[in-house]
């Protein structure tokens, strides 16, 4: 099985990516999470292009959460996709 990283993790590599440091990437790590959150929760499903879509819909008696990968995403994994890379 893949290694599995760490919200740290995340943060150091994303920190790296946008020449900052590590509290300020944390913040952004966090301000996702918490926006992704308060979305489900008021029912909303997000999408975000080149990653993928989250569905949620709420049943009699719990909630239907859903992950439809974007084709970038589909083509990392050998799973069929019209992805055809960096323009």
């Amino acid at each position: 099985m893949a290694e599995r990283i760490k919200k740290e993790d995340v943060a150091r590599r994303l920190a790296t990516r946008m020449d900052t440091d590590e509290a300020t990437a944390t913040a952004w790590v966090d301000g996702v999470i918490e926006t992704l959150y308060e979305a489900f929760k008021a029912g909303e499903s997000v999408t975000l292009p080149g990653f993928g879509g989250f569905f949620v819909r709420p049943e009699p008696k719990s909630w239907v959460f859903k992950f439809n990968p974007g084709q970038r995403l589909r083509a990392l994994f050998g799973w069929s996709s019209t992805h055809t890379g960096k323009r």
